[in-house]
């Protein structure tokens, strides 16, 4: 009994490393599928007159909020279909259509093309080198959960509140937060599912997206207060 239970122990770590691989590579997949929608509705949104957000920027943002909570809530409690693919897929066009504003500011600036390309070239870099670092390292990150969820509290009360205050010191730490927050989400989740921890791809694609696109954002805008060139 005990030397088949032996043989088994080979077959079951391969499975469990072939299921993870496959998480891992449909994750990948499912995430550079979503690029697409974003790009289409960072283009559509750029060209659309969104002058009413910046009109009642208070209401427009605790809409936006509750809309962006809520698909999050609906993408995860659909996760396990196919609905939870189109939900996501869905979200980032949604997502690509709120770059609108950011990236007119942006390229209203003289060299505000280059400082688009500079925050993608800096996102992909920071996402492709924790990468790599989350899939060699032996450390195991799933105690980053807690304080991660901590700290995505932390920044969100401070993002609300500065809707009221209104601090530019405030805001340029929120910004610098986000770089580092979604830094080591990018790190944790990456880490989780090559070490087993996250098994649902559609949920790690998430994770991943929101934390690539609110570093691009961060990046953006912190380039465009320190690097614009103004005419």
């Amino acid at each position: 009994m005990q030397p088949e239970l032996q043989a088994n122990v080979p077959s079951y770590a391969q499975e469990r490393a072939l299921e993870q691989r496959r998480v891992l590579r449909n994750t990948y997949l499912l995430l550079a599928i979503t690029l697409i929608p974003t790009a289409i509705g960072a283009v559509v949104g750029t060209n659309l007159d969104l002058s009413f957000i910046r009109s009642s920027p208070i209401l427009s943002f605790f809409v936006i909020l509750a809309v962006f909570y809520g698909w999050i809530w609906a993408i995860e409690r659909n996760r396990n279909s196919g609905l939870g693919v189109a939900l996501l897929l869905g979200f980032t066009l949604f997502l690509g259509l709120l770059l609108g504003p950011l990236l007119q500011s942006v390229l209203g600036l003289r060299n505000g093309a280059q400082l688009v390309m500079l925050a993608a070239a800096g996102t992909a870099a920071t996402f492709f080198g924790l990468s790599a670092i989350a899939t060699t390292i032996k450390r195991d990150l799933s105690g980053w959960r807690s304080f991660l969820v901590v700290g995505v509290v932390v920044v969100m009360t401070a993002v609300i509140a500065n809707v009221f205050l209104g601090s530019p010191v405030l805001y340029l730490a929120i910004l610098g937060a986000f770089v580092l927050l979604c830094s080591m989400l990018i790190l944790w989740q990456i880490n989780s599912i090559v070490r087993g921890g996250e098994t649902n791809y559609v949920s790690a694609t998430l994770t991943l997206y929101v934390a690539i696109y609110n570093l691009f954002s961060s990046l953006l805008q912190l380039l465009g207060i320190f690097g614009g060139e103004r005419d």
